[in-house]
């Protein structure tokens, strides 16, 4: 047995996601499951069904979908949001695009083998071997890996074609973060040498890892040494940290990024509307919203070292960056969708128009000059512009004395 210190760790980012406990709210909930199930349409559509797989096992692009759909930017929560949203809103869709979410949190991961299982008999899958390619991906992190979380969220994205990705999660109440974990089976080629396609997560010193390369020796001696674990520190290929605070801070995304996206909203050119999106009347705070629902889905890997950034899409429902603006909301989801459609039957000018606003705000990143003192009158403005927006917090729903029936518990 031998030890790594932390200082050893492939650097490539890392994520510490606190704990935030509560529900996600249902006006907010409904929303993230039609959003999140049109850009998962969206990427199907434009790039494969493979594609989405290798962008779920993306902690990075995870973390930027949830924060588009107005999930709190930092929290731990996205995870079980996202999954929960993703599964209701692909329910209708997955027999079109050929993708399937099974599990979920708690009492719902308990069910993936049955869920894949029936599936798998409807497809011609052999689900032998997907149950125990989620069986063993949750036992090597709940296991193998010895970090003191608990895993509490399983789940298993698998294509009509039987390919796979995991993205679980597990909690840890002493000190009060949660890891996700990331798989990717097209890319694995072992579940006991470095799997892990990504790893959201506090560092947390010398820990237990039996996946490490290194480990090779100890692990074929497992039986003969009483289960004695080597130790070494997790190698994380892609990791992402966010902060403990709630607000969105100049220092959590890339000013010259988002300062770029809102030049580009409220640019007066004539025609810009209609040349971009084809849609006349089209508003500069929802043209704001669309452009960064459109790097989502177009943007590469590298456009998402700052998750937060998509926060200024749709707010949070806890108020950070800003209230969630429904009306907006709901027209993204109404043009996204809107454009989906029309390219299903051959007429794919409104989502090329999205496209084509990803390429023109990148352009504009070149010569865009960044005001950081402007900030903090960008956020007033939107606050300002709460009730015409439609702005919604969860402390709005809490002076309204609303119950929780319906709403979808983070943990």
């Amino acid at each position: 047995m031998y030890l790594l210190l932390s200082f050893d760790m492939r650097r490539s980012g890392f994520a510490d996601l606190p704990l935030h406990g509560g529900r996600v709210p249902t006006w907010l909930a409904e929303r993230m499951a039609l959003l999140g199930g049109a850009i998962i349409e969206a990427v199907v559509y434009e790039f494969g069904k493979d594609e989405v797989l290798r962008r779920m096992a993306d902690p990075f692009w995870f973390q930027a979908l949830g924060s588009v759909m107005g999930m709190d930017w930092h929290s731990s929560g996205i995870t079980t949001s996202v999954i929960g949203a993703l599964k209701k809103g692909l329910k209708d869709r997955s027999n079109e695009l050929g993708i399937y979410v099974c599990g979920g949190r708690g009492k719902h991961s308990r069910k993936t083998p049955d869920e894949l299982l029936l599936l798998s008999d409807r497809l011609g899958l052999n689900g032998t071997e997907l149950v125990k390619a989620s069986k063993l991906t949750a036992k090597v992190d709940n296991t193998a890996v010895q970090v003191g979380f608990q895993l509490y969220l399983h789940a298993f994205l698998v294509t009509d074609e039987g390919k796979w990705t995991v993205v679980q999660q597990g909690m840890n109440g002493d000190s009060g973060y949660a890891r996700r974990y990331h798989w990717h089976g097209p890319a694995l080629r072992s579940f006991v040498d470095e799997p892990h396609a990504g790893v959201c997560g506090d560092n947390q010193g010398l820990i237990l890892n039996l996946t490490h390369r290194d480990a090779n020796p100890t692990r074929d001696k497992i039986l003969d040494l009483s289960h004695e674990h080597p130790a070494h520190l997790l190698p994380e290929i892609k990791k992402l940290f966010m902060p403990r605070h709630h607000d969105v801070r100049l220092t959590d995304f890339d000013l010259k990024r988002l300062g770029s996206v809102v030049a580009l909203s409220h640019d007066q050119q004539p025609g810009l509307f209609e040349d971009f999106l084809l849609l006349p009347g089209l508003g500069p705070r929802t043209l704001q919203s669309l452009t960064l629902v459109s790097e989502v889905i177009y943007g590469t890997s590298s456009r998402f070292s700052d998750p937060a950034r998509y926060s200024f899409a749709h707010g949070g429902k806890d108020g950070h960056p800003f209230p969630v603006p429904l009306k907006v909301y709901d027209e993204s989801i109404r043009i996204l969708d809107q454009a989906i459609q029309k390219a299903k039957i051959g007429h794919s000018d409104k989502l090329k128009a999205l496209q084509q606003l990803h390429s023109r705000s990148k352009e504009m990143e070149n010569q865009f000059q960044p005001n950081p003192d402007g900030y903090d009158a960008f956020i007033q403005e939107e606050w300002r512009h709460k009730e015409h927006y439609g702005g919604r917090t969860v402390m709005d729903d809490r002076k309204m004395k609303k119950d929780g029936d319906g709403q979808l518990r983070l943990f």
